[in-house]
């Protein structure tokens, strides 16, 4: 791989980043009725079932980088004790992301059977 180029891996958390910061901005002010709010629900419930593995398999990764590469820190600490405590931090980070996937399953169940109708303009 090029020095200069983004891996794929990079690549992909940015565009995810990029998804949410657009969702972000999209619902400051925009009103989003149920069954739109369903759909977006539906998607955001997969991040967090799909990021409980991410986790574990960057952590597993960062764990393997330890073999292949002769890794270092900065300021002369031990490596190992930081992939241990990344580790630690990204089993925790992938326990509170099914939660999350949990929980957002459950918005997008209690909003199901909603539909609606487009208000007509005042004073008619």
């Amino acid at each position: 791989m090029d020095e200069d180029e983004t891996p794929a891996v990079v690549q992909e958390a940015d565009d995810a980043y990029e998804a949410i910061r657009a969702i972000n901005h999209l619902t400051i002010t925009q009103i989003h009725a149920a069954p739109t709010v369903y759909s977006v629900l539906g998607n955001l419930k997969g991040l967090g079932h799909m990021l409980p593995q991410a986790c574990t398999q960057l952590a597993r990764s960062l764990g393997r980088s330890l073999d292949k590469y002769d890794v270092y820190e900065d300021d002369g600490g031990d490596p190992v004790k930081s992939v241990a405590t990344a580790t630690d931090h990204l089993t925790r980070a992938a326990e509170l992301a099914a939660e999350l996937g949990a929980e957002l399953e459950k918005a997008q169940s209690a909003i199901s059977r909603q539909g609606y109708k487009t208000k007509a303009p005042e004073g008619n």
